[in-house]
């Protein structure tokens, strides 16, 4: 089967689709038939090794975190998950293949209203965005600075599910679709500065600039909540978190029509090099899936 995997370290040069055995599950996991995995663009650091003193992880190292598959094969004492099942997980490496083993605790039932391959965007992405808004109340006004990414379209989502009036940023290309994600106002951050959106409750920041250059952006108590750099004084980083019970909530948001996934592209296995040099030079927005050629 196929595998994108590095054996070292290095620019997009050092991805590669190797042809290797299809694993066996063992006990606990199961064998998935993967539809898709999604690009994420923190794997640029893991792949470049900006990461590896925080995240060290063992060389040859298979691509692919977010996974949406079928259930093909049951390793001992898997009982909660049945053959021909749809579902979807995080994992912590392996997706960006043709087959891949999950541990079956992890993987929770794929929405059935979209494509398979399509809720491949959902895990990562989604329960990061959970996280952000866990503590917004209804009626505050959020500003969600980056809201054209794959963490934003859920944030904009979420954000208006809590309650709040959301204005967004983001460029031109993407205002489209976030206003259909339900933003109520978005600011194009590459003509209008971001002060325009008046004093905000909170400021949700997605994209990496210091933190404390938002704060002029808060009234009086407000607050930051980042999921990409430090924040100090009244504020929370998020790191997201590997939740299944979480994630089933997103898929059945899904489900309920609460929450949408915007897929912008879908791609090859064979492309992943590629999309981590689009990722690096900032040609990347939305979320995109990566499926196996069969």
């Amino acid at each position: 089967m196929q595998s994108v995997r590095i054996h070292h370290h290095g620019d997009p040069s050092v991805i590669r689709v190797d042809d290797v055995p299809v694993p066996r599950p063992g006990p606990g996991e199961v064998l998935l038939k993967v539809a898709a995995t999604s690009f994420n663009p923190t794997e640029t650091a893991l792949r470049s090794g900006a990461l590896a003193e925080l995240f060290p992880v063992a060389l040859p190292y298979a691509l692919g975190w977010d996974v949406a598959g079928e259930v093909i094969e049951l390793g001992p004492g898997v009982t909660r998950l049945g053959l021909g099942e749809h579902v979807i997980g995080w994992l912590d490496s392996g997706a960006a293949a043709e087959f891949a083993v999950a541990p079956a605790e992890r993987l929770v039932p794929a929405p059935t209203t979209l494509p398979l391959a399509h809720a491949a965007a959902l895990p990562l992405a989604g329960l990061t965005a959970l996280r952000t808004v866990e503590d917004l109340s209804a009626g505050e006004r959020v500003l969600v600075n980056g809201a054209g990414g794959g963490i934003g379209g859920f944030v904009v989502q979420l954000a208006k599910h809590a309650g709040a009036r959301v204005i967004a940023t983001a460029s031109a290309r993407s205002a489209a679709s976030v206003l259909g994600n339900g933003a109520d106002e978005v600011i194009d951050y590459t003509t209008t500065s971001l002060s325009s959106a008046g004093p905000v409750d909170v400021v949700i920041n997605l994209v990496p600039v210091a933190s404390e250059s938002l704060v002029p952006l808060l009234r009086e108590g407000g607050r930051i909540i980042s999921a990409t750099t430090p924040v100090s004084g009244n504020g929370r980083h998020v790191i997201a978190r590997n939740d299944p019970a979480r994630l089933a909530e997103l898929s059945r948001l899904v489900d309920k029509g609460i929450v949408r996934v915007d897929v912008t592209a879908t791609h090859a296995l064979a492309d992943l090099a590629d999309l981590h040099r689009a990722s690096e030079a900032g040609r990347l927005h939305g979320k995109v899936v990566v499926e196996p050629v069969r």
